[in-house]
């Protein structure tokens, strides 16, 4: 039977990568040998750039975002409008 720390202590040894994920924390994935990035945050041949990713799925483009936001303050702007007219 292995050592479950024998398996993964030098992983955890590694740095890890320097990157802020979407909620504000620290990346927690090892960074690439001779980088301080992940292989998801631009170790070599890491995340592309020019943000493809969100022109992709068209989630996280500049217009998706501004759209959601204007989405989101229709029922703000509604309940102003009625609270006006009472």
């Amino acid at each position: 039977m292995t050592d479950h720390l024998r398996i993964t202590g030098p992983m955890l040894a590694n740095p890890r990568c320097g990157a802020k994920t979407r909620s504000g924390k620290a990346c927690r994935a090892p960074a690439v040998n001779g980088e301080i990035r992940c292989r998801m945050h631009g170790g070599p041949n890491g995340a592309p750039g020019e943000n493809r990713n969100a022109r992709k799925h068209r989630m996280f483009t500049l217009e998706a975002i501004a759209e959601r936001k204007r989405m989101q303050a229709l029922p703000r702007e509604a309940l102003r409008v009625l609270g006006e007219m009472e």
